[in-house]
């Protein structure tokens, strides 16, 4: 089975990057491997994928080394084993509200003694080439499970779901959270920021690395001040769509705004 590379920067405490894919394609996931992220977080939730493009995505993140992982759509036994059986290293939960949720993700996500994952001995384990007994043992250590955060009910729970065992780390969604306090999209909002804050302390309390979506590098700096080295740089189509955005706004600046007949 493959190492997961992102689990062992986490543990060395590397700084890490990466990206939401939304697109299906692979060339797309190759390009960001390229340009020297560390993971993707293939998107299932929002995007319009089916199971097979995951799998090719995953197929294409392997080939220049970025660690895969899904966000599902939600904790459902099937929708996590077809996940994890195509070759993700770890699934990214949205939603989390409430511990049992984590515990019920766990359960499908590995197989004993931690949880009940029905035995397959399909890509990740090499089509049984070698032993499945190894391989199970080897799934267990490799798989990351991340919990995201991005509720009010969700932050006021944190501290019981953090301390669920066999998190990887814990992912905030100031975004969805904004809409939960009824200020949506205004993330620098003082009650949008007092819960993140907390979220992130009771992430230190209870040891769980955290992650936080960049939006700005003054953001971005702050954290790093405190320590954080996980992130999420947003997703590649906003990335794309800024800069093909910026680049015909900076040669048309060299007409002046002006044209000629």
């Amino acid at each position: 089975m493959r190492k997961n590379q992102l689990k062992e920067k986490i543990a060395r405490r590397e700084p890490v990057y990466g990206l939401f894919v939304s697109i299906p394609h692979p060339i797309i996931v190759e390009m960001i491997g390229h340009a020297e992220y560390d993971f993707v977080i293939i998107d299932y939730e929002h995007a319009s994928t089916n199971m097979e493009t995951v799998e090719e995505l995953i197929r294409a993140a392997e080939l220049v080394e970025l660690t895969p992982l899904v966000r599902i759509s939600k904790v459902e036994r099937s929708e996590i084993l077809k996940v994890l059986d195509a070759g993700a290293q770890g699934i990214v939960i949205p939603h989390v509200e409430k511990q049992e949720q984590l515990e019920q993700a766990i359960q499908y996500a590995y197989y004993h003694p931690i949880g009940k994952r029905s035995l397959n001995s399909g890509r990740p384990g090499t089509f049984a080439k070698y032993s499945l007994q190894e391989y199970i043992e080897e799934a267990n250590n490799e798989i990351m499970i991340v919990p995201m955060i991005e509720s009010v009910e969700g932050i006021r729970n944190s501290e019981s779901i953090l301390a669920t065992p066999n998190i990887s780390f814990v992912l905030e969604g100031a975004a969805d959270l904004s809409q939960s306090l009824s200020v949506p999209w205004e993330l620098h909002h003082p009650e949008v920021e007092k819960h993140i804050e907390e979220l992130y302390n009771v992430s230190k309390r209870c040891q769980v690395p955290y992650a936080v979506v960049s939006r700005s590098l003054e953001q971005h700096k702050k954290w790093v001040e405190r320590g954080v080295h996980l992130f999420v740089l947003g997703d590649e189509r906003n990335t794309a769509f800024r800069a093909y955005q910026q680049k015909v706004k900076d040669y048309r600046s060299v007409m002046g705004g002006k044209y000629e007949s």
